[in-house]
């Protein structure tokens, strides 16, 4: 990363991997506190609905269409568990273990208004692409050997694409507030501030390499959502979140940048579902290939742009 202004600050570990070590001690009791209060705000949900039983959590998770209000009960589900998961652990390591600040997150100056639209239509323009690099991954097919792991896998990646399509099923505006803030904003800010605030700036400044630290951090982040056949496009997405923050130098940016990939989504698909507009942007096969090429073009033009306007290539320093 690049030189701040403020004095180093000495970590409570300084070892880096031992720091690591801890990091992953405060996000597991973080999970472990954010599913236990998720469940006691569920239940006490479910009991205004007039169904108060822990089988009802488990029905909600299996089968949510077949609770009453459902959908909001999983967004309480989801909201809470990523907020404890996330952003709190990664905070509470941030203050504590760092002894750093908020603005600690951010290396350079405030980015100007043409750097927050240059990574607005960077995300977008690169939807198509990486559609088709989705299409491409979800045709995976193991070796007949491993037929066993592959039902496994194909089984949890169903029963997430049937969450996520009830997820997104909507049609009123306050469902697409509640839906914005919580597919949209909450991860954003939650996963950029664990994965690019703290992980990626640590890796770097501990490895001096932040090309590797980027891609290594990208491939956690992908891989830590659990989606087998969706961790090559996810693995795209996490470095271009990664290297949004290293140019930029702003910790906000990466997470505009994610709340604009994920929020678009939202917005498009409710339209969808409005019959306001005819593309379903969760239907990657629609994706021409030709578009896709068009598509990998232009956000690579964009990204050498959003590389000159930074200056990145008259200051190259890591930390």
């Amino acid at each position: 990363m690049a030189e701040t202004n403020h004095p180093p600050v000495r970590s409570r570990v300084p070892n880096t991997w031992r720091s690591m070590l801890v990091l992953i001690g405060f996000i597991l009791i973080g999970m472990s506190v954010g599913n236990i209060l998720a469940a006691v705000l569920l239940l006490a949900y479910l009991a205004t609905q007039g169904d108060f039983s822990m089988d009802v959590v488990s029905t909600l998770l299996q089968n949510p269409q077949q609770v009453p209000n459902g959908w909001y009960a999983l967004m309480i589900l989801q909201s809470t568990a990523h907020l404890f998961t996330f952003l709190v652990p990664s905070l509470v390591y941030w203050y504590y273990i760092e002894r750093r600040k908020n603005e600690d997150f951010n290396f350079r100056e405030e980015a100007s208004g043409r750097i927050w639209l240059l990574v607005l239509i960077v995300v977008i323009a690169f939807m198509p692409f990486n559609s088709l690099i989705i299409e491409w991954n979800a045709d995976m097919k193991l070796p007949h050997a491993l037929q066993g792991l592959e039902n496994w896998m194909r089984g949890k990646e169903d029963q997430l694409a049937r969450l996520t399509e009830f997820l997104t099923d909507f049609q009123s505006f306050p469902q697409l507030i509640i839906a914005l803030l919580v597919i949209a904003l909450i991860p954003a800010i939650g996963e950029e501030v664990l994965f690019r605030g703290v992980l990626q700036r640590k890796l770097a400044e501990s490895w001096s390499n932040v090309h590797l630290a980027i891609w290594v951090t990208a491939a956690i982040f992908s891989a830590i959502h659990i989606q087998f056949y969706g961790f090559l496009p996810r693995l795209l997405l996490g470095a271009l979140f990664g290297y949004l923050y290293f140019w930029s130098g702003r910790l906000s940016i990466a997470i505009f940048a994610h709340f604009v990939n994920n929020g678009f989504t939202v917005l498009m698909v409710y339209l969808y579902h409005l019959r306001t507009v005819d593309i379903n942007i969760e239907d990657t096969r629609s994706v021409p290939l030709g578009t896709a090429v068009f598509s990998f073009a232009a956000t690579a033009a964009l990204l050498y742009s959003l590389w000159r306007w930074t200056g990145h290539f008259k200051d190259n320093r890591l930390v």
